[in-house]
């Protein structure tokens, strides 16, 4: 076993249903099963880089109750302010990662986890390789496409959040013969969008790796028509364009600009070419909080403790992930290189078809 006695564990980037969980596993491996300490950093990234730095013991009375059911992380967390280049309010930028750095260093930390998206794993790397800290990585994105994993911390609840909100559009759309738009997140990748959408009986998918037409989801929702249905459900991920290539954003206060609206743009040219009746729904920060379901508590226990053993083995630079139903570990540049997007010509997308479901280009 590894010399290791402190380690410090912090969740980056967007919340997620699951993260709770995951620092419940990490806890009670390394204090109970190896005897270490667990040093919680608060706010991620900007926990470092507070004096004193925002960190705190966890222990495993700590999460004796309701954590491993709920959302959010009692850490806190943060998607702004890259240590590498922090934004100022003149606008510039200034690179405070060795600050990071010496917070860690402060902390007297042997080894840190960070639980992240790619963007988050990507500069926690680039800290940790820079000042020397060993690290390992535990991958968490409702969005789903880090490379080399099957499954990311989120993913599952935030399916099932969209695939409860089509249960429970459908029957308002069939009920005031109305098309029912969902814009459900999915920064690049349409995986939240195709999977709830076959689990959840949508008629029409649209995903950012498909070309769409509008007027191909016309004809069916005129086919629909035909068949009798007075009403349709229709699934966009929030990074589908316009018909031109346009991007659909929103300009935050920040200053940074994120996808939103899309929703409202299909519902809008639907009821041009068909004359039907639209109502739009974008879930946003729904799918992000609410109960883990049971694979995201699975996964995030399993995830804790694959990552507190690779510290015990001395194996650091690494990802943990989930492939050919075990969970493995892998190179952790490969990992946050790696893209995993919807493939076109793959398993779900040709269920999609097989059962009907327009995906707009066909």
């Amino acid at each position: 076993m590894a010399q290791a006695k402190r380690i410090g564990i912090l969740t980056s980037g967007g919340d997620c249903a699951g993260l709770n969980a995951v620092l419940r596993a990490v806890t009670l491996r390394a204090v109970e099963g190896y005897g270490w300490q667990v040093i919680g950093i608060r706010k991620g990234t900007a926990g470092l880089l507070s004096r004193p730095v925002e960190a705190e013991p966890l222990h495993p009375e700590d999460f004796s109750g309701m954590l491993l059911r709920s959302a959010g992380t009692i850490l806190g967390t943060t998607n702004w302010g890259n240590p590498f280049a922090y934004p100022q309010p003149d606008g510039s930028h200034v690179d405070r990662s060795e600050e990071a750095i010496e917070g860690c260093r402060m902390l007297a930390l042997d080894a840190l986890i960070g639980i992240g998206g790619d963007g988050s794993l990507e500069i926690l790397r680039r800290l940790t390789q820079q000042g020397g800290i060993d690290f390992v990585g535990i991958p968490k994105t409702i969005d789903n496409d880090l490379g080399h994993t099957e499954l990311s911390i989120g993913y599952a609840t935030a399916v099932e959040v969209a695939t409860e909100a089509l249960d429970h559009l459908q029957p308002t759309a069939a009920s005031h013969s109305r098309v029912m738009v969902l814009e459900v997140m999915g920064r690049d990748a349409g995986h939240i969008a195709l999977n709830a959408g076959i689990a959840g009986g949508a008629d029409v998918i649209l995903i950012p790796e498909i070309p769409y037409s509008i007027a191909v989801i016309a004809r069916k929702i005129e086919a629909l028509r035909r068949e009798g249905r007075n009403f349709a459900l229709v699934v966009v991920a929030e990074a589908v364009r316009t018909e031109d290539g346009k991007p659909v954003t929103q300009k935050q206060t920040s200053g940074a600009f994120t996808y939103g609206g899309i929703g409202y743009y299909v519902a809008g040219r639907i009821a041009e070419a068909t004359r039907a009746e639209t109502r739009v729904t974008v879930l946003g920060h729904l799918q992000r909080g609410g109960m883990p379901t049971q694979r995201d508590r699975l996964m995030a226990s399993v995830f804790g403790v694959h990552a507190v053993d690779l510290i015990a083995r001395g194996a650091f630079d690494r990802m943990v992930a989930w492939t050919g139903r075990t969970v493995v570990d892998v190179p952790l540049a490969e990992a946050i290189s790696g893209y995993r997007a919807v493939d076109p010509e793959g398993a779900l997308v040709h269920t999609a078809r097989g059962l009907g479901i327009c995906l707009g280009d066909a």
